[in-house]
């Protein structure tokens, strides 16, 4: 597992983990929810080399595992996007400074994951992590930051609590410490299943804990570990951002395009975000062709995409938490030619978003903490529900996968969830409905018992029948099931012999891209070594 800080590549790099891949393992890497890069099969010798050769473009696998402070995690669109209100990119990497061999919290209870996010969007699901730090405006237009503690997935997922508001950005790092020193002093050792800072927030009460950190808190504040200015722009400095043309907006141009191309106006609607710098926008490449494991990029991929940062951008390339690639300063006018090389690399999937674009953890193929394999279910699901049309009259659906119960693939706040359960030795799948991991963010509800493998494509089929029928007006999924409950899911799930109601599409047809193709179709390039 490499570490990738706050889902951060420079083109180089990304170059020397395609190397890596294709040196070292079966010519592909994983990317992960926490925005670093997992390869597979290397063997146990190799393994000093490929350190050897992460360090030589300044890369590491320090603190991706272990019960230690992890990869700080951000929005992949951090810098540039539109809704941004501050740039958390500099408070990542002060937090990484300060947290890496920290001789204090090498040796927490448990892992400790932080996030931040400072853009009116949620993208970085600070509500479900150990601490999630909001990052907003003071009325003296300066930086301040909100504090959710105890939050989290795995077996007991949980909610974060906020603790305090409206922090002075020189105290960061003295608040963060004073709750990490309550958690590593009163934080269970004895069960590694209790062992989270979440189950101690419950177990002291919020306001107990919290009560436990200002103390701690008014004993540092004034500490050498305050931040002072200078030191907050010095790493300011650092994100700095590129050297932008001066260009003229071409969204005029560029709808004159859609309308030529279906499929690029799909791509357009679904994988380009807007950029906070006129003439430039924000392009994800999604991964998750049908048939390929979500997730997966190949050698080859990896050296276009380092290519095409280069030659469209800023040479920079983002993980996002969905397990796919961001381009985060592609100029306008090479909108449409970055759209075709990405379809010509199966990157040009346009769901992102949508029912296909899956997370998914590694599952039983790879993780021996799995119960049952997650990749094969993703696979049926994309299967099923290929057409995009189909997929665009649903809407935004985030579907998670995860192999066991320590979600890795945050299936807890999926709008539907799916978690691999074992049962006497045969894999079985729970359903969950009504997650969210933005802003307003919530836990999604069992449906039932779990079903059999086969039967999941069909049970996914069922809730989005019933969110056909019940929807209002482009009313989405997830707001259809707030309001009705899952009680009419789990009726026409479990209801038998029930008739299914045919689907209905609505609006203009759009083709499907070309790289919706069965495996068979695919490019020898995108294979996977068995």
């Amino acid at each position: 597992r490499i570490a990738v800080p706050y889902g951060t590549l420079a083109a180089t790099q990304l170059r020397a983990l395609a190397a890596i891949a294709r040196d070292y393992d079966k010519g592909y890497g994983h990317l992960s929810t926490r925005q670093n890069m997992q390869i597979n099969w290397p063997e146990l010798e190799a393994v000093p080399d490929i350190l050897a050769r992460l360090a030589e473009v300044q890369m590491h696998c320090v603190q991706t595992s272990g019960s230690c402070i992890r990869n700080v995690t951000t929005d992949q669109f951090a810098g540039v996007a539109a809704d941004e209100i501050v740039d958390a990119r500099p408070y990542c990497e002060i937090i990484r400074q300060w947290s890496t061999y920290h001789p204090e919290f090498d040796w927490l209870p448990r892992k400790f994951k932080i996030a931040l996010n400072g853009a009116t969007n949620d993208r970085a699901a600070i509500h479900v992590h150990d601490i999630g730090i909001r990052i907003r405006l003071g009325d003296d237009a300066r930086p301040r930051f909100d504090f959710l503690v105890g939050g989290g997935l795995g077996r007991t997922p949980v909610i974060g609590q906020p603790i305090r508001e409206g922090l002075p950005e020189r105290h960061l790092l003295t608040y963060l410490e004073a709750i990490l020193r309550v958690y590593n002093r009163y934080g269970r050792r004895d069960n590694k299943y209790k062992a989270r800072i979440k189950i101690l927030v419950r177990a002291m009460t919020p306001e107990r804990f919290r009560e436990r950190v200002d103390a701690e808190w008014h004993r540092l504040r004034d500490s050498p570990a305050a931040l002072p200015d200078a030191e907050i722009a010095r790493i300011r400095a650092h994100f700095a951002p590129p050297a932008y043309e001066d260009l003229a907006d071409q969204s005029a141009y560029l709808a004159t395009e859609r309308l030529r191309n279906p499929a690029f106006n799909a791509w357009m609607r679904h994988n380009v975000a807007p950029h906070k710098q006129s003439g430039y926008a924000i392009v994800t490449l999604s991964t998750k062709a049908t048939g390929v494991p979500p997730g997966d990029v190949t050698d080859e991929q990896m050296d276009a995409v380092a290519y095409w940062s280069e030659h469209f951008g800023s040479g920079e390339v983002r993980i996002s938490h969905e397990q796919n690639l961001v381009l985060p300063d592609v100029r306008q006018r090479d909108l449409q030619r970055l759209f075709e090389l990405a379809c010509e690399e199966c990157l040009g999937q346009a769901n992102v978003g949508l029912l296909t674009d899956i997370v998914c953890c590694p599952g039983g193929d790879f993780c021996a903490l799995a119960n049952a394999k997650s990749i094969p279910i993703a696979e049926a699901i994309q299967r099923r529900f290929d057409a995009y049309d189909y997929q665009h009259d649903l809407g935004p659906i985030d579907l998670n996968i995860s192999g066991c119960m320590n979600a890795c693939g945050h299936h807890h706040v999926g709008h539907i969830g799916i978690l691999g359960v074992d049962k006497r030795g045969e894999e079985f799948y729970q359903v969950s409905i009504g997650g969210n991991q933005s802003e307003e963010a919530s836990l999604g509800r069992i449906l039932g018992p779990s079903v059999k493998a086969a039967d999941v494509p069909d049970v996914i089929e069922k809730i989005l029948d019933v969110y056909i029928a019940e929807r209002l007006d482009s009313e989405v999924f997830l707001h259809t099931v707030r309001r009705i409950g899952v009680e009419p899911f789990k009726a026409r799930v479990y209801a038998e012999d029930a008739p299914r109601r045919p689907p209905v599409i609505r609006g203009k047809s759009v083709p499907v891209l070309a790289t919706n193709r069965s495996p068979d179709e695919w490019p020898a390039k995108t294979a996977r070594a068995s």
